[in-house]
């Protein structure tokens, strides 16, 4: 469960070396053209047996045939609409910055400290894995939207970037100090 709150305001990027900077976006695997292609489809198939069952007396079948190919569209526009959300994740050594653009087109940063924080793999074999960052007894859940393979090696590339980031001679003191 995510409990991390959003920040308000930007604060100002850590001027040192960055060991990830990854911008991660859903998979869409049926382009434009293959969409028109298959609406066409379905609605020529709609079309063709809503006419079989006008011409065997079955009349108040053909608009339900309509529907279906209605339906079939808002689940990809929707579908499609879902694919413009984005997540950046970006850490340094002294933090590590989350942006979020929903498909509304709101966005949202969090930032944790990279010295503080942990990894947490939750049901790593299972389809319904989490990425999750941890600190301060809060949880911030990252690439939900990504493969269970992908959201494997993201974890992993994840954290060996905060490993490096830690052991950069950069990391932050237990009061926070940056040096």
């Amino acid at each position: 469960m995510e409990t991390w709150p959003a920040e308000a305001e930007t604060v100002e990027r850590h001027d040192g070396p960055v060991f990830m900077d990854a911008e991660l976006a859903p998979n869409r695997s049926l382009r434009n053209p293959a969409f028109v292609a298959l609406m066409v489809a379905i609605a020529l198939i709609s079309f063709t047996a809503g006419m079989l069952f006008i011409t065997i007396g079955a009349w108040p079948v053909m608009p339900f045939f309509g529907l279906d190919a209605l339906l079939v569209w808002i689940a990809f526009r929707i579908s499609y609409r879902d694919g413009k959300a984005r997540e950046w994740v970006r850490v340094d050594a002294r933090d590590i910055e989350v942006t979020r653009r929903h498909p509304t087109g709101h966005l949202r940063r969090f930032r944790l400290p990279t010295a503080w924080v942990k990894l947490d793999v939750i049901n790593a074999r299972e389809h319904h894995s989490q990425v999750a960052l941890r600190a301060h007894g809060k949880a911030l859940i990252l690439a939900s939207f990504l493969s269970p393979d992908e959201r494997g090696e993201f974890a992993d590339a994840l954290a060996s970037a905060i490993s490096r980031a830690r052991n950069a001679g950069h990391a932050q003191e237990p009061g926070g100090v940056v040096h």
